[in-house]
């Protein structure tokens, strides 16, 4: 199975982006699900996470209040939706399989998002 995020981009700060992150080869809805962050020089963080159903989502204090994750099961996507976007938002984003709480090894490839005027 693979994981392949998509729409990262140059936005200004102050805007909005929304992430997707698509599965295939294996039962996505049997899987919580987290996205994650690493921006250069720093360390991988937690954006947050979902359980299989969408019935409990976390989220790192760093983004509480400007970012969503939904996930839509029958598309085998997840989704980040990010408003008030900060420079230090900049990073590149990638989701991950089986732990609302973690970054796991079974992630995607990555989308670079990057916040600057």
């Amino acid at each position: 199975g693979q994981l392949v995020e998509s729409g990262g981009d140059l936005v200004q700060p102050g805007g909005s982006l929304r992430l997707s992150c698509t599965g295939s080869g294996f039962d996505f809805s049997y899987y919580a699900m987290s996205w994650c962050r690493q921006a250069p020089g720093k360390e991988r963080e937690l954006v947050g996470g979902i359980s299989n159903f969408g019935e409990y989502i976390n989220y790192g204090d760093s983004v509480k209040g400007r970012f969503t994750i939904t996930r839509d099961n029958a598309k085998n996507t997840l989704y980040l939706q990010m408003s008030s976007l900060k420079p230090e938002d900049t990073a590149v984003y990638f989701c991950a399989r089986g732990n609302r709480y973690m970054c796991t090894s079974f992630r995607g490839q990555g989308t670079q998002v990057t916040v600057s005027s």
